[in-house]
């Protein structure tokens, strides 16, 4: 089951409750959920309670047994349990883990997932000054707003009902893609930055964030099939520890622990056999390990026999947008394991489970840069799990390793098909 099933869920048990007369309230559009909080259990939580008690005139945990009452037996949930003021905590059965529900409906629906009918019919006329900015963000929406079923039309003059900060200077310098991020990325009443930190191939800039992110989950897949296996939705069993430490045998630490190139500290140009290729001012290596760094994708490289594959493959094959150097690995991934705080793949939950709503308010409030900030988030909370995705060692592809690539790829999906919204390339390789 997933967030948007168990929400209808949810909402139908209300409408129940209303129609038996215990309640007398207006049914909310919809019901969200999320993960408990403090003091929570289960699976899911939702307030719905609370926000119905007072036009119900009743107390909120009143209105939470009614709720639960209703709740308890349906088709996927195993028990509900009302906490604190009135909320509402479920647990769902084994078999209708939501996670492995959302991988599903995101392989289904793939770049159309998060499209839906909340626009239909609706003709949204976008009148924008003669900027560069408002020209993007305008390009963004229409993009947008199309996935909702809706259509806009761009038109220029007064009165203008789209006009963004203009940029502080040309951004065609950056390059078309730095530059759209640059203009999308930040809220329309913020002036953005047309700097050259959109280049860096670093954590801190957020587009090399999200592009690596993808490039990432790109070269699991090639690996994986290497190795003899596809992505197959299901229990994802345990996937260890947090993030990567230093020192722990198998991750990364100063004496590498036999994982190819990835505590390697000489530059790029010098760690490997291949070739160094001269792109735009800046090298982007071709045969040193890559970036940030994926241990488990490298250790299941450096396996011998069958399915061995070429730690080159994991790296940058060019960019004509991303062309600072990278020189020390070491201090890449040193920086990557203190960026991310520990994570299990049910934190994915939320950020992917949350796009459909996303795509829907950038579309409703014409901001792109909703969906940029979103595209972010998802990155980073995807990027300390991609480790245990690949078998490590002498390991062999289980049905848990073809889950989390599963998981991994629907991640990959939406950042591809986010980044497609905002008229911004998701390279296979970088």
């Amino acid at each position: 089951m997933t967030p948007v099933e168990l929400s209808r869920t949810v909402l139908r048990a209300v409408r129940c409750a209303v129609d038996d007369g215990e309640l007398s309230v207006t049914l909310p559009e919809r019901v969200v959920v999320t993960e408990p909080g403090p003091g929570g259990c289960g699976d899911f939580a939702t307030n719905v309670a609370l926000q119905l008690a007072r036009p119900a005139g009743q107390p909120p945990l009143r209105v939470a047994e009614i709720v639960r009452s209703r709740l308890v037996g349906a088709d996927g949930i195993r028990d509900v349990v009302v906490t604190g003021p009135g909320f509402l905590n479920i647990s769902l059965d084994a078999q209708a883990d939501p996670l492995t529900g959302l991988v599903r409906e995101i392989r289904a629906r793939g770049a159309a997932y998060g499209h839906s009918d909340a626009l239909a019919g609706q003709v949204v006329a976008l009148r924008v000054p003669y900027e560069v900015r408002a020209e993007v963000v305008a390009d963004a929406v229409v993009r947008i707003v199309g996935t909702q079923g809706g259509r806009a039309t761009v038109e220029h003059g007064e009165p203008v009902n789209l006009r963004p900060v203009p940029a502080p200077e040309d951004p065609a310098p950056l390059g078309a893609d730095a530059a759209r991020w640059a203009l999308l990325h930040p809220a329309p009443h913020d002036r953005p930055r047309i700097t050259a930190d959109h280049l860096v191939q670093r954590e801190s800039n957020p587009l090399f964030l999200v592009r690596y992110a993808h490039a990432r989950i790109r070269s699991l897949s090639r690996n994986a099939a290497r190795l003899g296996f596809t992505a197959e939705p299901g229990p994802l069993g345990d996937t260890g520890p947090g993030p990567l430490s230093a020192g722990d045998p198998g991750r990364v630490g100063p004496a590498g622990h036999g994982h190819v190139g990835v505590a390697d500290p000489r530059p790029l140009s010098a760690a490997g056999p291949g070739p160094v290729s001269q792109v735009g001012s800046g090298l982007v290596g071709q045969a040193g390990p890559d970036p940030v760094g994926d241990v488990r994708a490298l250790a299941a490289s450096s396996t011998q026999g069958p399915g061995h594959c070429d730690t080159r493959d994991l790296v940058t094959s060019g960019t004509q947008d991303l062309v600072t150097p990278v020189t020390d690995t070491r201090s890449l991934v040193t920086s990557t394991t203190q960026a991310h705080s520990p994570t299990t793949p049910h934190h994915l939950l939320t950020p992917l489970a949350d796009h459909p709503r996303i795509l829907t308010a950038a579309a409703t409030h014409r901001a792109p840069d909703r969906l940029a900030r979103h595209l972010v988030t998802l990155a980073d909370a995807v990027l300390p799990f991609l480790p245990c995705v690949l078998p490590c060692g002498e390991e062999k592809p289980s049905a848990a390793h073809r889950a989390r690539l599963a998981l991994a790829e629907a991640v990959g999906t939406v950042l591809a098909g986010g980044l497609s919204l905002l008229g911004i390339d998701a390279p296979e390789h970088l």
